[in-house]
């Protein structure tokens, strides 16, 4: 990777920034419901229920009740909500750490497919493990599929990011973990970091600095 040609940095959140692993929800939910984690991963992309939230397409309530019926659960909103969060797991500050030192010499943004459920936690999350209240000053702007409404990988979403943060592809890094998020930004003349285990963003990025 070029450094010197980059101007401007997106970060993706899950498997960038803070580790994920969505089995977990899947585990979590079937304590909750009468199918095992099997089925409610199934039932929840057949039905589009987590798609939909993260798109802003329904309310918080709308997703626990669609939840509810889809997935035969009967749980308070604070059991759902804290099963849905099973998947976020612990920020190393370092990652932080080396944001913070990247957005003193690149424009750095965020884009995520997220739900303010989950990024409430991500910030109870990252104040417990680093003891940050917050890191969106360390980015120009944090664009979430929830407020935008619309998601990675489709085309529109990181046209619109382009056109609100008023910077080229070609200039810009983007950084995710799924390999349809990437393939979708290099046809837009993104520059592209496919970011896979056990390799980190602190591995590709500690020498741009």
């Amino acid at each position: 990777m070029d450094f010197t040609k980059i101007k401007n940095i997106i970060f993706d959140l899950g498997n960038v920034v803070i580790d994920i692993n969505p089995q977990l929800t899947y585990h979590a939910f079937s304590k909750i419901s009468e199918y095992n984690s099997g089925e409610i991963e199934q039932l929840i992309k057949e039905k589009h229920i987590w798609v939909d939230y993260e798109k802003g397409v329904i309310t918080e309530s709308q997703f626990r009740d669609k939840l509810r019926t889809e997935l035969k659960i009967n749980a308070t909103d604070l059991e759902i909500d804290t099963a849905f969060n099973a998947l976020l797991l612990p920020i190393d500050a370092n990652r932080i750490n080396l944001i913070e030192a990247i957005s003193a010499k690149y424009k750095t943004y965020v884009l995520s497919n997220t739900s303010l459920i989950h990024m409430l936690e991500f910030e109870n999350i990252l104040h417990e493990y680093t003891g940050r209240k917050t890191i969106w000053p360390l980015f120009v702007k944090p664009f979430f599929s929830y407020e935008m409404g619309m998601v990675k990988p489709n085309d529109e979403i990181y046209l619109q990011v382009l056109h609100d943060a008023y910077i080229l592809p070609n200039e810009t890094l983007f950084i995710d973990d799924l390999k349809a998020n990437i393939d979708a930004a290099s046809r837009l003349g993104f520059q592209t970091i496919h970011l896979q285990p056990p390799f980190t963003i602190i591995d590709h990025l500690a020498h741009a600095i």
